[in-house]
């Protein structure tokens, strides 16, 4: 039987759930917004097969990738509607035309995140682009058990610690399964972003001093589309946008909301780790130790490890081909992508989260007492948790003046 000791200790996974042959664990939210197994005791009969499907109590040994390459989708509206190069959807549709199933994380109809499957090219939109929010993973490991055991081929992708969770639900190799991760920060709290969600419905719809402390499904269809990784203004600089619907008497009135990642309070708050999972501070598959045949990131920093490298700003995926299986995949759906061979250890360098986990912040403690107040707006709490100190502001403000004499200085020496 698990039993938590502390929550660093749960990855939320769900492969104890589904594993559990008397059905007697269910998962509970807690305070912060994250979910986490509740076992009836009652009906447990201690087999143990909830621990023994665990990542966190069963972990595997780091590895190294076979190859690690820089590319990106030949097709340009792909590129564009992915979070970076576009390969998942290569790969995904190479599973779509020999007759497999591709699982993935989507938004419901309430904008909550939840893993699901589709056997159509077309149903591979819902799961293209990344979402910073932890997925629900509901009954996806039983679903993939069932189409691999049925003989078709299955593309499951999600964070790490749920392939790790879904190798060892599992229990062995299958040839028809092919697993995909993503180089992983940490996922932010469900509870968060619908807290977050709400507070912009009110705010846009002209209630700026309400703040909803309780979910509402039809403030959430008023939504009409999220997009965590907008690159309108680039790649580099992605934004946060959010089509908004909202009643205006007779009329339908469309808000748009759309900001870069260093205006957007959701992203913010993210990137400064205000309200990632307790695990992910101390990650037990980091390091490629979940198992995965192929994990995807960004290539961020492309041109300092390959200065030849054309940087359109569009989006350029890294791929770590982990395994053999995972290696023939990628070379079926090479004709396809502009590619370049790279390097781990300078891949690695630029993305640390491959390896390292983040660190957790004091201001998270801080986020977490106000966020449990009803009282406190959310935007409002990591507004004031993410500004930066006079120190910092001072010191940005005499690097622009300093830059700008510079260039003067240069300009009319040329001059």
């Amino acid at each position: 039987m698990i039993k938590l000791s502390e929550k660093k200790d749960c990855c939320g996974c769900e492969a104890c759930v589904q594993r559990c042959p008397k059905e007697c664990i269910e998962m509970r939210l807690d305070e912060e917004g994250f979910s986490y197994p509740r076992i009836n005791e009652r009906l447990c009969i201690d087999c143990g097969l909830c621990e023994k499907v665990c990542p966190v109590i069963n972990r595997s040994e780091k590895r190294q990738p076979v190859k690690v390459y820089a590319s990106e989708n030949k097709n340009e509206t792909v590129r564009k509607e992915s979070s970076s190069g576009g390969i998942f959807t290569l790969l995904a549709e190479q599973v779509i035309e020999e007759g497999g199933v591709v699982f993935g994380a989507r938004f419901n109809e309430n904008w909550e995140v939840v893993h699901s499957y589709c056997e159509s090219k077309e149903g591979l939109a819902q799961f293209r682009g990344s979402k910073y929010v932890q997925s629900r993973i509901g009954r996806a490991f039983l679903e993939a058990e069932s189409f691999i055991k049925a003989g078709r081929k299955v593309l499951f992708s999600g964070t790490p610690c749920q392939i790790a969770g879904l190798r060892l639900f599992l229990k062995k190799e299958y040839e028809n399964l092919l697993t995909v991760d993503f180089v992983c920060h940490g996922v932010p709290s469900p509870g968060v972003f619908q807290k977050y969600l709400r507070e912009i419905i009110a705010r846009k719809g002209g209630r700026k001093n309400s703040v909803f402390t309780h979910p509402n499904p039809a403030q959430m269809r008023d939504i009409s589309r999220i997009h965590f990784r907008d690159k309108s203004l680039g790649w580099k600089k992605f934004s946060f946008s959010l089509t908004l619907s909202t009643p205006a008497g007779v009329e339908q009135n469309t808000v748009f909301l759309s900001e870069p990642l260093n205006k957007n309070i959701y992203l913010k708050g993210f990137l400064s780790n205000l309200y990632l999972r307790p695990s992910c501070h101390a990650c037990p598959v980091r390091d490629l130790k979940s198992g995965s045949d192929i994990t995807l990131g960004d290539y961020w920093g492309i041109t300092r490890v390959h200065p030849a490298y054309r940087n359109d700003d569009k989006g350029v995926s890294l791929v770590l081909v982990n395994t053999e299986k995972g290696f023939l995949s990628y070379e079926r759906i090479s004709e396809e992508t502009t590619s370049l061979e790279s390097d781990f250890r300078k891949a690695v360098a630029i993305n640390p989260s491959i390896a390292k986990d983040v660190d957790m912040p004091c201001k998270r403690k801080d986020f977490f007492t106000m966020y449990k107040d009803r009282s406190f707006s959310l935007i409002d709490s990591v507004s004031l948790l993410t500004r930066e100190s006079k120190i910092v502001r001072w010191s940005k403000f005499i690097r622009r003046v300093n830059n700008r004499m510079k260039f003067e200085i240069c300009r009319r020496i040329k001059k």
